[in-house]
């Protein structure tokens, strides 16, 4: 292969190299771009549950859920949520003994529906891990500290503020007086596990006399999260009337977008990327129509058709080279835009802490996508690159097996 042939030869048809080059950073921009927005709303979707530490929820409905929206009796006063029913501790104890679970933590979420509005409570184990279901809450703190005794609360931001309540203030959650010990503000993504008050388990037990065995969610982190869904099949096997819920729950009411983005996304990129195979084949086809004189000129001192095709491979390899570079960098500005930008993701009904009769935004999230651009990711776009450049390469290069010096001579 004569290298500096092909650094003349591209700089000669500078026009065309110019086209090739941005047809491959296109494509490859486009290939690196799809793939890591199509990841970071993997990641997004599955944030809620990897901010608690958690791969699954399990909660139960009331009856009363089940019978066509027939509501209770009475909506006042402390109330279990329709779709958080106490979950008794022989029903823990199968979960518990499923094969693959490794660690859980239970809570127990309240309503309170009150002449001056509504609110929700969180009833927090404190002694279970600090790395796995509300109790994470505790990084979360903007001011003072998480509860240590009952009678102890910690507030979210937004309504200590609305109810103009402070740090060391007392107010009352069905008569009972707490002090207001600590403010928090919920992490983008964890609204499953928000509420407006934080207790310690103990207090929100006594507030529905549920004894200390009530608890209403239970929060599972798997050894393998491979097991996911087999585990996610036992539970409702072991226990009838629980559901469970994990990160593939709020895809589902994604509907076509989380298919676009889960199955499709490499179809995509790879259209994308045959398009832009089909301008360089194009392109480079015109380039060696024009080029035949050359090449019969090549054959008649002696050049092989095997140098010919070395020597045009050659110079499909460097324009992808720098195509794909050019198209990683590309790809990577326009991932970096794409990373200030949200998506709203719908709450599955069981996981929405607050009722939709109570504010209806609460039926959806925003959560910020993560995008990024991995090494394996530019690794795979950098193969492609060169991969389309070679094969368009050696398919020209075949073309010009069936030039003869002789016909293309007598055309001078």
């Amino acid at each position: 292969m004569y290298y500096p042939y092909i650094i003349k030869e591209l700089l000669h048809r500078h026009n065309r190299t110019l086209v090739n080059i941005l047809g491959i950073a296109v494509g490859i921009a486009l290939f690196v771009s799809i793939n890591a927005v199509s990841t970071a709303y993997k990641m997004a979707v599955s944030r809620p549950f990897k901010n608690l530490g958690a791969d699954l929820v399990v909660q139960q409905a009331g009856e009363h859920s089940m019978k066509k929206g027939r509501p209770p009796a009475s909506m006042r006063g402390i109330r279990l949520p329709f779709s958080n029913q106490l979950i008794s501790r022989r029903d823990l104890n199968r979960i518990t003994r499923i094969e693959g679970i490794d660690a859980r933590s239970s809570a127990l979420l309240l309503w309170e529906f009150e002449k001056q509005g509504f609110r929700t409570i969180m009833g927090v184990d404190l002694e279970q891990p600090d790395l796995l279901g509300p109790v994470k809450v505790k990084e979360w703190l903007k001011a003072g500290r998480f509860p240590e005794k009952q009678g102890e609360a910690v507030l979210e931001k937004h309504y200590a503020k609305f109810k103009a309540i402070h740090l060391g203030d007392t107010f009352k959650i069905s008569g009972r007086s707490f002090a207001a010990v600590g403010i928090l503000e919920i992490k983008e993504g964890a609204q499953v596990a928000a509420a407006n008050i934080y207790l310690p388990l103990g207090d929100a037990q006594d507030l529905i006399k549920g004894g200390p065995d009530a608890v209403n969610i239970l929060y599972l982190r798997l050894r393998n999260p491979s097991m996911l869904n087999q585990v996610k099949k036992q539970i409702p096997e072991a226990v009838k009337g629980v559901s469970v819920s994990s990160s593939d729950s709020f895809l589902e009411l994604m509907g076509g977008v989380s298919m676009i983005s889960g199955r499709f996304s490499m179809i995509a990129s790879v259209v994308a990327l045959l398009g832009a195979v089909l301008l360089i084949m194009k392109t480079m086809l015109s380039n060696l129509v024009e080029r035949s004189r050359e090449i019969g000129v090549l054959k008649a001192v002696g050049w092989t058709h095997g140098e010919i095709q070395k020597q045009l491979m050659g110079e499909a390899f460097l324009q992808a080279l720098i195509g794909g570079i050019l198209g990683i960098l590309l790809g990577y500005v326009i991932s970096y835009g794409m990373g200030f930008l949200s998506i709203s993701i719908p709450v599955p009904w069981e996981l929405n802490p607050v009722p939709a009769m109570a504010k209806a935004e609460a039926a959806t999230q925003a959560v910020r996508l993560p995008v990024s651009v991995s090494l394996g990711l530019t690794g795979a776009s950098m193969a492609l690159s060169l991969v389309v450049g070679c094969a368009t390469g050696y398919l020209l290069g075949r073309r010009t097996r069936k030039m003869k010096p002789a016909d293309i001579l007598r055309q001078l």
